[in-house]
């Protein structure tokens, strides 16, 4: 077992009393890899907003490294699902990488020489480094969700949280964007909320369904169909049809 990354407990969450969270517990160690799935509504936006931070728990506790999220903002990287650029903008690749870093200067020529290799270090990583002084908006859909995550490595983050990091990408571009997954995944704690379940399902080691409260589903490669306490979710549903043909 690997050291714990991120740890939540018997947490619940409302807006104007009415539960939209309720006793959430979910831990997760270096270099897992959890997927959230879940209808729309159910929580799985508030929850990664609670991870980050951005919203406060009332009642539970959230810890990242052992401490509140707040405090551990320089170890976590997040890719939103509106990535709000505008692609008519004329703004380079390289300079919304920089945007990733956590620093006061916000002028493009106020980075350092470093900030700026570690910019190309993540276009690299990525497979974008070619693409470094291209417009933003020249790119495909694929490319800028690449330009995305490497915004989000800037920060060397222990934990990178995804929201449907594939939405509107052909599956070409969903497969890629996967398997680059897979490759951080070996240096790095991933949280990804999709709906591309039969996808998903083929990188992650974990996935939690969320319908305001959470359900667990570990070690999915050898996952057991029988539901649990009532629960029956798309994971048995897709594993139930691996099954049959295998």
């Amino acid at each position: 077992m690997g050291k714990k990354i991120l740890e939540i407990n018997n947490l619940t969450f409302n807006y104007d009393n009415v539960n939209v969270l309720e006793n959430i517990n979910l831990s997760l160690n270096e270099k897992d890899f959890l997927a959230i799935i879940g209808p729309n509504g159910g929580g799985k936006s508030t929850l990664l907003k609670l991870i980050l931070g951005i919203l406060q728990t009332k009642n539970g506790k959230i810890t990242i490294n052992g401490q509140n999220p707040t405090q551990q903002l320089s170890r976590i990287g997040y890719v939103p699902q509106n990535t709000n650029i505008n692609t008519s903008f004329p703004i380079k690749v390289i300079e919304v990488v920089l945007m990733g870093h956590i620093s006061d200067k916000k002028p493009f020529f106020g980075y350092s020489k470093a900030e700026k290799a570690c910019a190309l270090g993540a276009l690299s990583q990525v497979g974008m480094e070619d693409f470094a002084n291209a417009k933003i908006g020249t790119l495909s859909g694929g490319q800028r969700q690449r330009v995305m995550i490497a915004r989000a490595l800037c920060n060397h983050p222990a934990l990178l949280l995804l929201d449907e990091p594939t939405a509107s990408i052909d599956v070409d571009g969903q497969k890629q964007i996967y398997e680059l997954l897979k490759e951080l995944n070996k240096h790095m704690t991933i949280i990804v909320v999709s709906h591309d379940i039969s996808v998903t399902l083929n990188y992650a080691n974990k996935v939690a369904y969320i319908n305001k409260f959470l359900t667990l589903h570990n070690n999915i490669s050898r996952f057991s169909t029988t539901p649990q306490n009532g629960h029956f979710c798309e994971v048995e549903l897709m594993q139930m049809f691996r099954n049959k043909n295998v």
